[in-house]
């Protein structure tokens, strides 16, 4: 994601550059991370298209005990996401990081064939979700580097897309493998572990180890021109050179000593854990962060949603495994144009807008009467959710935290976030358990409508409302 500098730098006469024609919106190493994304997610999702009818059906776990083990899955990143994130940032090689996180996931898809009870399943996904927190961060800051600020949305919005194709592949080949294998479960497991590794071939080989990013002659530009630059795509549709966000950043950038600014002038001085600490004086991340995991302390797993639409359509369990698929494909229709209009619009109305869509499924699922065509709005409304939010939230980030702490940056937020939806999938399960699906969905929605209404006032911007 980060090969080739296209930006313009600030200042610079624009019209020689329109007169040679349009400029790659997407940089070559976007293209290659999401391939092997990609490839990853069809391994990944192989997993999670069978394994909430593999827990409750044929290793009967009660809906709190999946709920927990969901929660490990979906959260347990959340412990290490912050670790990967700084270490990347302070090492300097965001691919070696990337890479560490997609090979301990590879290593642990084996694993699943010998486990079988709640402690060694739990232990199992734990090593393997800590391989995803590992690479989310150093993955996504190799994104954002790479893309000048203009096209951030856009460049995030192609990678999802690439990694959703990844998880429409996922479930329809174990789909496919259920159909025609007798030990169905292993055999998915198995074809699993082979996909995963070949991710990690196709990342050491592919992928460049220490690259300039797209960012940095604008960054030097605005060093040398002694003020700070600001580029469209304000997180919150701000205008550039608002005051709050940039000078901000700039403080951060220029508080360090002769030596540091050396340092990073030659792009290769390690990021200390002070300088990653001063990211917290930002308004604008507290305030990400804060919504994030207000957000997702009120946002239902999959695994749960589609349980839910399985109980109200009457879907058999042969199709269960298709229903990740409907997500997926209309996330993959979406994500890139979502992704290039809150470059236009701004990121926190698609933000927004997403969890519109996401409450508006809930609504369905308790209400709307069980015709042919719930399984595809509710799925529809998924899918956009995912949409508007998954690669506009690191695009929002990467608006705000300077270069050399972005994974740091993209870190705290993904952690914040997570954690929350770990807590979710605790006190949803539980809720299940002991008042019944419909009540624990209707709270969900009411605390989505709460938070998404104070988030919808934290992130206002200073000068309007987009």
């Amino acid at each position: 994601m980060y090969l080739t500098d296209r930006s313009t730098p600030p200042g610079a006469d624009t019209e020689q550059g329109r007169r040679r024609g349009p400029r790659p919106t997407v940089a070559p190493v976007v293209l290659v991370l999401g391939a092997v994304s990609l490839i990853t997610d069809i391994s990944s999702e192989m997993v999670t298209a069978v394994l909430p009818l593999y827990l409750v059906t044929t290793l009967g776990f009660s809906p709190l005990g999946f709920g927990a083990l969901d929660g490990v899955y979906n959260g347990f990143s959340a412990l290490v996401q912050l670790a990967g994130g700084h270490l990347a940032d302070r090492v300097r090689n965001h691919k070696l990081m990337a890479g560490l996180g997609y090979g301990l996931s590879a290593l642990c898809k084996p694993l699943l064939l010998l486990a079988g009870s709640l402690g060694t399943l739990g232990t199992v996904l734990a090593l393997e979700r800590t391989g995803k927190g590992l690479r989310t961060a150093p993955r996504d800051a190799m994104i954002s580097l790479s893309t000048p600020p203009e096209n951030q949305g856009r460049a995030f919005g192609v990678h999802r897309a690439m990694d959703t194709t990844g998880a429409m592949l996922g479930p329809l080949a174990a789909f496919v493998i259920l159909r025609m294998a007798v030990d169905g479960y292993d055999a998915v497991f198995g074809v699993s572990t082979c996909v995963a590794a070949l991710g990690v071939v196709v990342l050491v080989l592919f992928v460049p180890g220490r690259q300039q990013g797209a960012q940095s002659a604008a960054g030097a530009a605005t060093d040398a021109g002694g003020g700070p630059t600001d580029g469209p795509g304000e997180p919150t549709g701000e205008p550039g050179g608002a005051a709050g966000e940039r000078p901000v950043r700039v403080q951060l950038v220029r508080q360090r000593g002769p030596r540091d600014a050396a340092g990073a002038a030659g792009g290769k001085r390690p990021v200390d854990l002070r300088e990653a600490l001063a990211l917290l004086r930002l308004p604008r991340l507290r305030a990400l962060a804060g919504c994030a995991a207000l957000l997702g302390l009120t946002t239902v797993s999959d695994a749960f949603v589609y349980l839910l639409l399985q109980r109200r359509a009457g879907i058999g369990e042969q199709w269960f495994t298709l229903l990740p698929l409907g997500t997926a494909l209309v996330f993959l229709l979406l994500a890139v144009p979502v992704g290039a209009l809150s470059d236009r619009v701004g990121r926190r109305t698609v933000f927004l807008t997403g969890h519109l869509g996401l409450l508006t499924a809930y609504a369905l699922l308790l209400w709307a009467p069980a015709t042919p065509a719930l399984p595809f709005l509710v799925l529809a409304l998924h899918g956009t959710f995912y949409a508007a939010t998954d690669g506009v939230l690191p695009a929002t980030i990467a608006d705000i935290v300077p270069e050399q702490l972005r994974a740091t940056g993209l870190a705290i937020v993904g952690t914040s976030q997570a954690l929350a939806r770990f807590c979710c999938s605790l006190a949803f399960g539980a809720a299940w358990t002991v008042w019944g699906d419909g009540p624990a969905l209707a709270g969900s929605a009411i605390g989505l409508l709460c938070c998404a209404t104070v988030a919808g006032i934290a992130l206002r911007p200073a000068g309007g409302t987009r």
